[in-house]
């Protein structure tokens, strides 16, 4: 069966794509099954994998490798094939605070770096609406599941928000909960952009990762359910410690 210019093998592979192309298709596939969870921490043997895959050793073999150079598997002899660290999912379709989204991997602990009263930089005024030097609440949490660094979250709330969040537990609880706790009112929606960055030296040294390393930078901007935007974010994720995900639905053009 012709497929384009390239004609399917028995395996379900186009046989004449460039073997490099081929290895990339399959690595796609491992490692989207690692991110959801399709392994108990030690993968099948090639073989094994060829015939869930539908793909030849060769190109398991070599999607391997992809991945061992990725850091998201390790080949350890007597053993196997490993995860290194799993991937925690979070979904970006739903309003939920990082420890809500996690429940059942862990315990996400906050390292609270700073929390207190700033003037409110030109740019993050102009998000929440407010006049430029406004005053706003503060905040820098370093956030970890079972003691490995996932985040690090920069967060400026408008003053009658963050005040009485200061006294609050930043450390063991997520900011959503509080805020709906302290204000009496519900949040009702983000903006969101994810945009992939570099980590500069400070912002490494932080997550426990080597300077230069791609991470996933989001821009958040969350309102109560009147519409007013009170909460702007600016989150660092580990790219090989987290996924984002999200259910998306066509409606009208």
């Amino acid at each position: 069966m012709s497929v384009g210019s390239g004609v399917v093998d028995s395996t379900g592979w186009v046989s004449s794509a460039p073997r490099a192309e081929r290895a990339r298709q399959v690595a796609d596939v491992i490692r989207h099954q690692i991110t959801s969870g399709a392994f108990d921490g030690v993968l099948p043997d090639e073989l094994a994998l060829g015939r869930r895959l539908g793909a030849s050793r060769n190109a398991v073999r070599e999607a391997l490798g992809l991945l061992r150079a990725e850091g998201l598997v390790e080949r350890r002899r007597g053993v196997g094939t490993l995860v290194v660290r799993p991937k925690y999912g979070h979904g970006l379709d739903r309003l939920a605070g990082l420890a809500e989204a996690l429940e059942g991997y862990g315990e996400v602990v906050n390292e609270v770096r700073s929390a207190g009263v700033a003037a409110a930089p030109p740019a993050i005024a102009a998000r929440l609406g407010l006049a430029p030097g406004t005053e706003v609440v503060h905040l820098e949490r370093l956030r970890r599941l079972a003691g490995v660094p996932l985040s690090l979250d920069t967060t400026y709330l408008t003053a009658d928000i963050g005040l009485p969040l200061l006294d609050a537990d930043l450390a063991g609880r997520d900011l959503f909960a509080l805020i709906e706790e302290t204000c009496g009112r519900r949040l009702g929606r983000a903006d969101v952009v994810v945009h992939a960055v570099t980590a500069g030296p400070d912002t490494a040294t932080l997550l426990e990762i080597p300077a230069g390393t791609a991470v996933f930078a989001l821009e958040r901007l969350t309102h109560l359910d009147d519409g007013r935007p009170v909460d702007a974010e600016s989150i660092h994720v580990c790219a090989d410690r987290l996924t984002l995900r999200a259910t998306l639905h066509r409606g009208p053009a």
